[in-house]
């Protein structure tokens, strides 16, 4: 028996003649899912039907229906149905339209996507479960900025504590020693944490921008390829980086001891670099689709897994710095399962998996990736310029910047939360042609990061000493470092939170370029003299302070000109 709408459902079609935007995906009412169920999923995928099986509005560009506007679907195989692609009015005999209906057996049928223009009034309401893929197009950009980051940042802080859980057991192991060579390690391992960062922003951006315009099956083949130029990216850096292991530690001032278990931790982690890129690749699918709860079960799932795992390998296996390591790699392994569940197998933002498809692709992927990878990049050589400035004061003034690095990653893990969400916030309403929402969207992210960055910064200064405790901190150079920073260098992050929202604008609105150079004039001039002067007169508390000192300078400035940079931009698809 034919498949065929209610009258209900064809009142919901309007008779206004408007052709409908472009959409997305193609799925079948005559098919029942890929398990022979009715699919309760919000995004259907291909060949799966709504609870509901309600008609959805929305049509191919330059399709047209039989005297309304097209209702969203096309014969599989076959000739044509009468009427088909004929303007609005050209046939509107009741019995056209009703000979072309009762011959869509098996017709494929697109799937709804937001839409600026308010629907028709008798159009029935769209249920809860089934929302547009483009959701920040509408609604309150704060609250979605809110929403977002809150969410987000529980993920990316859980991905900051497994490091900090791994220094925290390292460090009541009473070893000072071992707490520095974690240290070293870790200011290595940012370098591809660095990375994996710029290729993510890209996956936001191009994912979000495609989502925003309605071409979902374009924002399938860039979740697929940009996960396989993930994964080669990081194969590469780990084979370059392996044998140069003992030579980059011994540059950042790692000797004896420390820079032996600090040769291991990293022999045993750095590998494991594919798995942490893929993660995060995933991750920056579902933000780009907003699906901001799955994206926080990536990488808390990660931290979970290292919370159970620490005490294990670390204590009570005996292992160490070696355990350590290992849960690392264990816990990276978890979230590309997490990930891969929810941005393939639940909402398919993820394609068939293609070398050839991916170096097709370069161009946009490296058009976003390759100036976010050498802005990210810049943090990780500042932060190792701060780790060989401090090395001379000792051990225990490394591993006190070895604690501050982990306090910095989880305390301010909102910072680094909104300036991964913002850019699919951004790219939605650039994509949609939103300029006005665009630059609220700016605004309220340069809000919420003050504030926030304020808060932690109190609750840091009114902490010091149970931060100091916690850790088993017994060099008196490391708590004195630590300290300091908690009371005052705390509140430069202030303005390094500005300057990174301003980079995720930039590398979400087509200047890629501008977040490289700022980043970069912070990680050398914002950073080299100032520190140098600083541990040179006023010992590591002042090289802490010079580093401090240029963030706020760069942050103003990339405030101004985020803002001069939205000058610049035209709505997509015009002249």
């Amino acid at each position: 028996m034919a498949w065929l709408p209610s009258q209900a459902e064809l009142a919901s079609f309007g008779h206004d003649g408007v052709k409908r935007a472009n959409p997305a995906r193609v799925w079948s009412p005559a098919g029942w899912g890929r398990s022979g169920r009715v699919s309760n999923h919000p995004y259907p995928a291909s060949g799966q039907a709504t609870a509901s099986g309600r008609l959805w509005r929305g049509a191919r560009e330059g399709e047209r229906g039989l005297g309304f506007p097209a209702v969203g679907y096309r014969p599989i195989s076959g000739p044509r149905p009468p009427g088909h692609g004929q303007r609005p009015g050209s046939d509107p005999s009741p019995r056209a339209a009703a000979d072309s209906l009762s011959v869509r057996i098996g017709l494929k049928m697109r799937h709804p996507q937001a839409d600026d223009a308010a629907p028709p009034a008798e159009a029935p309401a769209q249920p809860a479960s089934l929302s547009p893929t483009a959701k920040f197009v509408t609604g309150s950009i704060m609250r979605h900025v809110v929403v977002m980051t809150s969410t987000g940042s529980i993920g990316l802080m859980s991905v900051f504590a497994v490091d900090l859980i791994n220094l925290w057991y390292i460090a009541h192991l009473g070893d000072t020693v071992a707490t520095a060579a974690v240290g070293y390690g870790a200011a290595v391992l940012f370098l591809a944490t660095s990375i994996c960062i710029g290729v993510m922003i890209s996956a936001g951006a191009l994912c979000s921008r495609a989502l925003g315009a309605r071409d979902r099956e374009l924002a399938r083949r860039y979740g697929a390829s940009i996960l396989v130029w993930m994964i080669l990216i990081n194969a590469g850096v780990a084979v370059v980086a392996f044998p140069l292991i003992p030579w980059l530690l011994a540059q950042l001032g790692a000797t004896g001891r420390t820079l032996e278990l600090g040769s291991i931790f990293l022999q045993i982690s750095v590998p494991s670099g594919v798995l942490m890129g893929s993660g995060m690749a995933l991750s920056g699918v579902l933000r780009a689709v907003g699906d901001a709860k799955r994206a926080m079960y990536v990488t808390l799932s990660g931290a979970i897994a290292a919370a159970i795992l620490d005490p294990i390998f670390i204590l009570w296996l005996g292992l160490g710095v070696e355990g350590a390591a290992i849960v690392i790699v264990i816990s990276r392994l978890v979230t590309v399962l997490v990930g891969w569940h929810g941005a393939s197998r639940i909402h398919d933002l993820v394609g068939r998996l293609s070398l050839r498809q991916a170096f097709a692709d370069t161009r946009p992927i490296m058009a976003i990736a390759g100036p976010a990878m050498l802005a990210n990049l810049a943090t990780p050589v500042a932060n190792g310029y701060m780790t060989a400035v401090l090395a001379p004061f000792g051990d225990g003034a490394v591993a006190g910047n070895a604690v501050m690095g982990r306090l910095i990653a989880f305390c301010f893990g909102g910072i680094f939360s909104l300036s991964g969400v913002v850019g699919p916030i951004l790219g939605q309403n650039y994509g949609a042609g939103r300029l006005d929402r665009v630059r609220r969207a700016l605004t309220d992210a340069f809000i919420f990061t003050t504030i926030y960055a304020l808060i932690v910064w109190g609750v840091l200064a009114a902490a010091h000493q149970l931060v100091i405790r916690l850790f088993n901190i017994v060099d008196p150079q490391a708590a004195q470092l630590i300290a300091f920073f908690c009371l005052f260098a705390a509140g430069s992050w202030v303005f390094h939170g500005l300057l990174f929202v301003a980079n995720a604008s930039f590398n979400n609105l087509g200047f890629p370029i501008a977040a490289t150079l700022s980043n970069w004039g912070k990680a050398t001039l914002g950073t080299i003299p100032f520190a140098m002067v600083g541990a040179k007169y006023w010992g590591a508390e002042g090289a802490l302070a010079g580093q401090g000192l240029g963030a706020v300078i760069f942050g103003v400035f990339g405030v101004w000109w985020a803002y001069r940079s939205l000058r610049w931009l035209k709505v997509p698809g015009q002249a």
